[in-house]
């Protein structure tokens, strides 16, 4: 039996595996091992078994993600994720979907320190659909918004997403967060837009709340400054050269700390909860990692990326073109499979495409992680709308799925964008100290 038939009966074997709803980091383990075993023998599994999952483990870079995602948990604790709604709400609450619009900033912010959708997702959750609620907006658009803003947090720097395509293809992860930051920006001024737009044509979706005075604003302004300088010190380091992104990462999690001992919301039960939330976090991202790490030597092994490279260069329709059929084939993925499990499981055959096709590694990480926000909101599974669900259980899921598509239009017509002009994500980068 060849290898690239090896190849893929191991592929069939993880979405089956995948569909038996084994986890994803075990499924590429068990997978890539029985490959390695079928191809190269068992010696040559075990040891790729134990240097990568040692090589993963001891990998410094990795820390960033357990430092920021201490660092979202302890701002959703010290109510810095109800600072930036609040600021946003006081400053825009009064404009047709001017709520709506305050979680989606509020969101953006929160993204900036935490890294994760989910978190953005459930903390701006909590806070922003009972005040939606208690003036009246449609469930469609309060749920809709909340699920899309989330999504933010894969994007603004800093990001898990763009931690793991790092490390899977071994580019900068300074560099990749740079590049989200003129993206972040447009996605979220896309967001926002959608949402002018669907109250102008339907006021009653997201009525106008009161005015607030020039005082309350700049009351709001003033204690959302703190997460505001939080952002700049550690994203600003790193375009700066001042810090490596773990020494970001480790700055932003001792300054969000002392913030949140000042304002006395860390007790030893509350500090227990983010600790344990954190270990959990790093925990499942470190065996996805591991396992993702043993799967692409098999995929390699069985020399399924070269020959899809062969295929795909070989078509008469351009680099253009097939970057498209690329990016259509991992929406069409995003509809059933959860962002990390797509992103390890693809960049090992579509990164080798890419950098035969001549397109900038650190551009297509940006725009890869736009495809996944996408599947974060995309039905049946939607990740980030299940979470919705969980925060407004009275809402019905077509509801939320009906408040998504705005968004995930705007998401594509980002997409396109970012394709037409790629400069939008590589200008900071190519102007970074290094």
């Amino acid at each position: 039996m060849s290898p690239t038939v090896i190849g893929i009966i191991g592929l069939i074997a993880l979405f089956g595996l995948l569909i038996l709803r084994m986890p994803v980091a075990m499924s590429m383990l068990v997978t890539g091992f029985a490959g390695i075993v079928a191809i190269n023998g068992l010696p040559a599994a075990y040891s790729t078994l134990s240097s990568e999952a040692f090589e993963i483990s001891s990998y410094l870079e990795l820390s960033v993600i357990p430092l920021f995602v201490f660092m979202g948990n302890l701002a959703g604790l010290s109510g810095m994720s109800r600072d930036l709604y609040n600021a946003a709400y006081a400053w825009a609450g009064h404009w047709r979907g001017g709520l709506a619009a305050a979680t989606i900033a509020g969101c953006a912010g929160f993204a900036a320190l935490s890294g994760s959708s989910f978190a953005s997702a459930v903390t701006m959750g909590r806070v922003a659909l009972p005040e939606m609620k208690r003036f009246k907006y449609d469930d469609s658009l309060a749920t809709g918004c909340v699920a899309a803003g989330g999504t933010l947090g894969y994007l603004i720097p800093p990001s898990s997403g763009f931690v793991i395509y790092a490390i899977l293809t071994e580019q900068s992860i300074g560099r990749l967060f740079i590049a989200g930051i003129f993206p972040g920006i447009l996605l979220t001024g896309l967001f926002l837009l959608a949402i002018a737009i669907l109250t102008r044509i339907k006021p009653e979706l997201g009525p106008a709340g009161p005015k607030t005075t020039l005082g309350r604003k700049l009351a709001t302004l003033r204690r959302a400054s703190t997460i505001v300088v939080i952002v700049l010190i550690t994203i600003g380091g790193i375009y700066g050269g001042i810090m490596t992104p773990v020494e970001a990462a480790g700055v932003g999690a001792f300054l969000t700390l002392v913030v949140a001992l000042i304002r006395r919301s860390l007790d030893m039960n509350n500090f227990k909860s983010v600790i344990l939330h954190t270990l959990r976090t790093t925990a499942l991202t470190f065996m996805i990692l591991i396992g993702a790490h043993v799967f692409i030597p098999f995929m390699a092994l069985s020399q399924i990326p070269v020959n899809l490279v062969t295929f795909l260069t070989g078509l008469d329709v351009g680099p253009l073109g097939i970057l498209i059929i690329v990016l259509a084939t991992y929406v069409a993925l995003g509809t059933f499979l959860e962002g990390i499990a797509m992103l390890v499981l693809t960049l090992p055959v579509v990164f080798p495409v890419i950098l035969e096709l001549g397109y900038s590694p650190i551009w297509f990480g940006v725009i890869v992680v736009i495809v996944l926000e996408m599947g974060l909101i995309s039905p049946p599974v939607g990740v980030n709308v299940f979470v919705v669900k969980g925060v407004a259980p009275d809402v019905p899921f077509n509801t939320i799925f009906k408040g998504i598509w705005p968004f995930w239009l705007a998401m594509l017509v980002c997409l396109a964008i970012l394709v037409a002009f790629p400069q939008i994500a590589l200008f900071l980068p190519n102007t970074m100290f290094n």
